[in-house]
């Protein structure tokens, strides 16, 4: 073997202490057949859901129940679901509250995560201790739903993004991140004369971009996935959100919603399909938009984590 091919692998093969012996054979098949398992163990059950809601209503009943063979493809159901009823109501109701719960939630996060993170900030350590306080203790459920029903929130959208707007792990996390950001970045515009607000648009944010793209995802997919909050502070069903009325239609001995009970009834459409449909729907957002930050994450995570 000559000297430039020696090289050239030694270039490609990845880095490896001296003291790790390289893999066997048994031990590569084992563990590629352990992510083999595991992917079939996610991608399975999707798998299923999709195929069963994009059945024909004939096949669901001869099959009785799910179909993990595709014998006829048909969009009656999602044509059904999004034609303008309460499902379709409730995405809108799921998307707004998404958008808006996490612009929120990002905004007093990042303010506060920035507040706690400057050296000598008025109130730093009560603050932050106060805020680690309620990591382990709770006032429980009555307490904060007499105080949402106090404050008239009850039957409002604020009910569904002000009682859980803001986490303080997040806020830890990012406060974490800021603190990492070298000192002279912020010194120098201090004596430029920039203020903190300016500091925190202009310098710390853009350098911040992969731990805000993580924790706006972890707000994001919290509000999307919400449900708990709509079923104790709402009472009006065309207001619930779409995990509401996904709950509603999966439930044993449930009915459809109102637009779509005659076409079960009639046999025009599945029940089943319907419910897998409405799941589909309610996963769609989050597969999307997760590839797009995964990228992120050892950044925006394990930084956040270990500095400060």
């Amino acid at each position: 073997m000559s000297l430039n091919t020696q090289l050239i692998r030694s270039l490609k093969a990845p880095a490896r202490p001296v003291w790790e012996e390289p893999p066997s054979k048994a031990g590569l098949t084992a563990k590629s057949g352990f992510l083999v398992l595991c992917c079939l163990g996610v991608l399975g059950p999707l798998w299923i859901v999709i195929v069963t809601s994009l059945s024909p209503k004939p096949v669901i009943d001869r099959v009785g129940g799910l179909v993990v063979i595709p014998q006829g493809i048909t969009f009656v159901n999602y044509t059904e679901l999004l034609s303008g009823g309460q499902v379709s109501r409730a995405i809108m109701v799921s998307a707004g509250v998404t958008l808006f719960g996490t612009l929120f939630s990002m905004t007093v996060s990042v303010l506060a995560a920035y507040g706690l993170s400057r050296p000598g900030s008025v109130g730093h350590r009560f603050f932050l201790m106060t805020m680690m306080a309620t990591m382990f203790f709770g006032a429980g459920l009555i307490p904060t739903y007499l105080l949402v029903q106090s404050l008239g929130l009850t039957d409002t959208y604020l009910s569904l993004i002000l009682p859980s707007a803001v986490s303080v792990f997040n806020i830890l996390v990012l406060r974490a991140f800021f603190m990492g950001i070298s000192p002279e970045l912020t010194e120098s515009a201090r004596i430029d004369g920039a203020s903190d607000l300016r500091i925190l648009l202009t310098i710390i944010m853009p350098l911040s971009r992969a731990v805000l793209a993580v924790i706006s995802l972890f707000y994001a997919v919290g509000y999307w996935s919400a449900w708990f909050n709509a079923s104790i502070y709402l009472t009006d069903q065309q207001m619930m959100p779409l995990q509401n009325v996904l709950i509603q239609l999966v439930q044993k001995n449930s009915e459809a919603p109102t637009g779509l009970q005659q076409a079960v009834r009639t046999g025009e459409l599945s029940a089943l399909g319907l419910q897998m449909a409405v799941m589909v729907l309610a996963l769609i957002p989050v597969a999307v938009a997760s590839p797009f930050v995964q990228r992120h994450f050892k950044k925006g995570m394990l930084t956040g984590a270990i500095k400060g």
